[in-house]
């Protein structure tokens, strides 16, 4: 699914416009960027979390020439899956 597809079904599910679903999702993104910049887990009951993860600096392989390279300290983050979401996946 498109983001474009995704403000589609948000418009038709929670009955707003397109533009308004659209500024939902943005607001939706913004809100749990800022918060896993910051260090901190966003936690969505039943759906699951966004878990900010920071890598240290280290050295990594190229795997198509075999040449080591040093890797710069970097911020990602994961999902961790709810057992709601789990579950209705599973069904």
């Amino acid at each position: 699914m498109t983001k474009a597809e995704l403000v589609e079904a948000m418009a038709a599910k929670a009955n707003l416009n397109r533009a308004q679903a659209k500024d939902a999702l943005d607001a939706f993104i913004a809100s749990v960027s800022t918060s896993l910049k910051a260090g901190k887990e966003v936690r969505l009951v039943g759906f699951g979390s966004f878990v900010p993860i920071k890598r240290p600096a280290g050295t990594a392989r190229n795997p198509r020439t075999g040449e080591t390279v040093r890797r710069k300290a970097s911020q990602t983050c994961k999902f961790k899956v709810g057992d709601t979401l789990k579950t209705a996946l599973n069904r």
